[in-house]
Formats: structure tokens, C-alpha cells, sequence
């Protein structure tokens, strides 16, 4: 049921007005109905998936849960007669246990993760390798990949996670479990919620907020014309230039790299809107997931701003944990003593930063061309924090800090950079993106772009006008942002929040891309 379905509006609709008018303490269950509904439209097998994350990651924390108590009352009851040693033995025991327990739920969910997602890679892989030896090749499994299925079940794991950390209670809800697991608004493309967090408000009561009601539609509306005005609209032209590299390289490779990144900006935001405003329309909040990133100065204040909780996810679970691990701290001893200068601080580092950049990659799609991106921006980090004395020193001989032309050629730097890093997602194919990409310098002819070149993209006059009115507004909007929420300078003005509510309405109805050529599509993240 994608969000820009007339059966989604309708299904939002629906469940508002039963939302509001049950009794307030059953609300949450009609979430819970309302969101297993909107997955099973996809498909009713898929609901196996989520039902079987939710009970095994519950009947793993209430084990933990034993744990935990049972060791509170063993200690409570002998903390008199055990000694030191005892106690810390005994305590130890009882954290293996419980670190057992996690490993089987992480092993288990995860595991039917990497099945479902990416047994055909590894198959494809290991039959180019009998190839070589003209063996015959397996059969691929083909296995259907459930909507969602990385998001629910890294924000189920990070769940399980907290609850052995005692950084999180346990749900003794099984309902409620699941409802969290399955949140119909954010199960496709997120936020990738904390428990601690999305809990506050997942399961209160909520009354009839017409305040809040009204700031999450005009939270919708934005998203719908990120997507429909801007998004779908320049993805014909996207579309064109990835579909025939041999006629578009040279320039059209740069034209390419940067419509994409336009498309993928207002597509990806436009449905985290949607899905911010939906949750605030029945009074749930949820964590913002981008905050202004195109204007970062360097990649890694980018990566601080885009698809923010997928990348604490992976500092949180994945980065922090190996840099404190016993290995990586012998390895990080052995580096300091063993190589020059502050090296050997930071190669442990970038070691845990390979393996989380790997996760991230591999993380996004079953293929070369993500891992393959997930490394680079690694190695981009990497190079740029080895060249921190040098833009210190630079910065201090030129003067240039704070001025408004150099942030102005940071930010560009950096919008470049990452849009080049992203035609490894726009091709799909390794040696093919590093060929488009090396056109750029050997085929660059700006004499290209003249006439009608840019027409026969699948885009008229009027839809080069209606994207570069939209992307200007959208800086726009980003820079007023700066100085605290749109939505609530708006509401200072009712007449002119209401006047602005209209304007989009016939914007998105008006200017959406709905006819032939265009395609309202399935959100890029909703494949993760």
C-alpha cells in the first residue's frame, strides 16, 4: 500500500476516525490492528515474518528478564556470606547467560535476515567462481523479500540489545511488543526507533489534539510534494540517463549524479514527512531522521544528517562495541606501540569504521556496488581525518574559516562528492559506474547540453520549471528552518498556516506527477 495510493489515504482515513472515537485505553490496539492490516495488503505470508521477530525477541527478554531478577535475588539473600570473588563470579556467570540468550535472538532474526536478503548474492557469487572451473552453477532460491524487512529488524534488535545493556525495561506486553516491531507508518522506510523513545507515545492515551493533528497533515502535505511534485517528477529524466549510458556519458553523467541526488533527497524526506505526520496525527512521535544534510562542509557531518538513527544504529550496536572489544583494545595497544606518531590511535579506529561502512553497504542492497560505496565513504573519512593537520594549517595561513564563499565551497564539495559516490547506486554495476565516472574527465563536452538535449530526457519546459520553483523552495524552507520550526511560526498565523495548507494541496494536485510518462513509484527505500 504505497503512500501515495488513494487506498493509503483512505486506510489513514479510517483508522484516524476509529482511532478517536474508542475508548482512549484501547487505542494502541487499534494501532496494533491497523498496522498488521496495512502489512498484510502486501502480502499475508509476510506477517509470519513479523510475527515470528516479535515472539522471538519477547521470549528472549522475559528469559533475561528470569535472569536478571533471579540474580537480584540471589544477591540480596547471600550478599552477606559471599565474598568478593563470589560475587563478581557469580555475576559473571549470570551475564554469560544472559549474553547467550541475546546471541541466540541476534543469530536467529538476523539470520532470517541474511536468508531471505542475501542468499541469491552469495549464489551468484560462488557460481562466478565455478564458472572459472566450468562447473555447473546452483539453482537460485528466489525468496520473496518482506517490505521493511531491515528496518523492523534492526529496531527489534536494538531493542533486545537495550534490554540485556539495562538500558531498557522489558515489555511484558507481547501486544505491545509487536506493535512497536510493527508501526505501520514507519515499517518501510523507517525512522529506525528506540524502544525508550518510541514508547513514550506509542501506547499513551491521546486526546483529540486539533494543534497536533493539524502540524502532522501539514507534516504529510510536505512530504507529498517532496515526492509527487519533485521526486517522481525528475526520476523520468533520472530514468533516461541510467537506461542508456552509452548514448549519456561525458557531462550527462554529472546531470545524472546530480538530478539523482535532487530525486533522492525528496524522495527519501518526502516519505519520512509522510511518515512523521501520519505518527503525529495519532499523537505518537517519532525521531527525526535528516536534518538539513546537503548543507554539511565534509562527509562525515553528512553522514550526522542523513538517515540519522540508521547511523546511530550502526555507532551504537556496531562501531562502539568493537572499539571496546578485549581484541580491538590488544590490537589498539599493539598499534600505538608498534607505528608513528598518533597512527597508532587511529587505526583501530578505521578498522571499526571498515567493518560498520561494510554493515552500511551491505546493509542497503545485496550487491557489489553498495558494499563497494559503503567503502569509499569509509575511505573518504578515513583520508580526511588523516588530512585534519593540513586543513588546520591551511585555515590557519589563509584565513578562510567562517567565511560565507568557503562554507559556500564546502558545501558544494561535499554535495559532489557524495552525489559521485552515488553512482554506484544509480548504475548498480561496479565497472560500469567507475566507466560513467571516468567519462566525466575524458568525454566532458558542455557543447552537449545545448538545444534540446535536456528535452529528450522525458521532461518539458514546464517540468524544468516546476523543479527548479520546487528545489528552490526547498533550500528555502532548509534555511528558514535553521531558526526553529516552520509549522510553528505557521500556526502563529492561522490564516496564513490554513492559506499555506490550501496552496499545497493545489500544488500536489495540480502539479504531481500522475500522467502518462510519470509514475507515482514504490519510495527508493522501501527495497531495505
Amino acid at each position: 500500500m504505497l503512500f501515495t495510493t488513494y487506498q493509503f489515504a483512505l486506510f489513514v482515513f479510517v483508522l484516524f476516525v476509529i482511532y478517536y472515537l474508542v475508548n482512549k485505553k484501547y487505542q494502541w490496539i487499534i494501532l496494533l490492528i491497523g498496522s498488521y492490516l496495512f502489512y498484510a495488503y502486501a502480502g499475508v505470508s509476510y506477517l509470519f515474518y513479523f510475527l515470528t521477530t516479535t515472539l522471538s525477541t519477547y521470549l528472549i527478554s522475559q528469559r533475561i528478564k528470569v535472569v536478571k531478577q533471579r540474580q537480584k535475588e540471589y544477591m540480596s539473600q547471600h550478599k552477606e556470606e559471599l565474598t568478593k570473588q563470589e560475587k563478581r563470579q557469580y555475576k559473571e556467570a549470570m551475564k554469560a547467560k544472559q549474553w547467550h540468550y541475546l546471541l541466540l535472538c541476534l543469530l536467529f532474526n538476523f539470520g532470517v535476515l541474511a536468508i531471505v536478503k542475501y542468499t541469491d548474492f552469495m549464489i551468484g557469487n560462488i557460481n562466478g567462481i565455478i564458472g572459472l572451473f566450468n562447473g555447473q552453477p546452483l539453482s537460485f532460491m528466489n525468496f520473496a523479500l518482506p517490505m521493511g524487512i531491515s528496518f523492523y529488524t534492526f529496531q527489534t534488535m536494538s531493542y533486545i540489545i537495550d534490554v540485556y545493556r539495562g538500558t531498557c525495561q522489558v515489555e511484558d506486553n507481547v501486544f505491545k511488543l509487536g506493535l512497536f516491531v510493527s508501526f505501520f507508518p514507519q515499517v518501510i522506510q523507517g525512522p529506525i526507533s528506540r524502544f525508550n523513545d518510541l514508547s513514550q507515545t506509542l501506547y499513551q492515551e491521546h486526546d483529540f489534539d486539533l494543534r497536533q493533528i493539524h502540524f502532522g497533515f501539514q507534516r504529510v502535505l510536505w512530504g507529498y510534494f517532496k515526492k509527487l511534485v519533485i521526486a517522481d517528477r525528475i526520476l523520468v529524466a533520472v530514468n533516461t540517463l541510467i537506461g542508456d549510458p552509452s548514448t549519456y556519458d561525458g557531462i550527462f553523467v554529472l546531470v545524472g549524479m546530480v538530478f539523482y541526488a535532487i530525486e533522492l533527497y525528496a524522495d527519501f524526506t518526502g516519505g519520512i514527512d509522510i511518515t512523521i505526520g501520519v505518527a503525529q496525527m495519532f499523537g505518537v512521535h517519532l525521531t527525526e531522521n535528516f536534518e538539513r544534510p546537503y548543507f554539511s562542509k565534509d562527509i562525515a557531518e553528512y553522514w550526522r544528517r542523513w538517515h540519522i538513527t540508521m547511523g546511530t544504529w550502526f555507532k551504537d550496536y556496531i562501531f562502539y562495541p568493537l572499539s571496546i572489544h578485549k581484541s580491538m583494545l590488544h590490537f589498539s595497544t599493539w598499534c600505538r606501540k608498534h607505528m608513528p606518531g598518533g597512527l597508532g590511535k587511529r587505526i583501530p579506529v578505521y578498522v571499526s569504521s571498515f567493518i560498520v561502512w561494510f554493515a552500511t553497504g551491505i546493509w542497503h542492497g545485496a550487491s557489489w556496488n553498495f558494499i563497494v560505496w559503503g567503502l569509499l565513504n569509509c575511505l573518504v573519512i578515513c583520508v580526511s581525518e588523516e588530512f585534519k593537520p593540513f586543513y588546520k594549517w591551511f585555515h590557519e595561513h589563509f584565513h578562510v574559516s567562517g567565511k560565507f564563499y568557503f562554507r559556500l565551497f564546502q558545501i558544494m564539495r561535499t554535495f559532489l562528492l557524495m552525489s559521485s559516490l552515488r553512482i554506484l547506486d544509480c548504475y548498480r554495476n561496479v565497472p560500469l559506474s567507475f566507466s560513467m565516472f571516468g567519462s566525466m574527465f575524458t568525454d566532458f563536452h558542455i557543447s552537449e547540453l545545448t538545444g534540446d538535449a535536456l528535452l529528450q530526457l522525458g521532461l518539458s519546459h514546464i517540468d524544468y520549471m516546476i523543479l527548479i520553483v520546487g528545489v528552490i523552495i526547498l533550500i528555502t524552507f532548509s534555511l528558514i528552518q535553521r531558526k526553529g520550526s516552520v509549522r510553528e511560526k505557521l500556526n502563529q498565523k492561522p490564516i496564513v498556516s490554513f492559506v499555506v495548507d490550501y496552496v499545497l494541496i493545489f500544488v500536489i494536485v495540480l502539479f504531481g506527477a500522475y500522467s502518462i510518462g510519470y509514475d507515482a513509484s514504490q519510495f527508493i527505500y522501501n527495497q531495505f
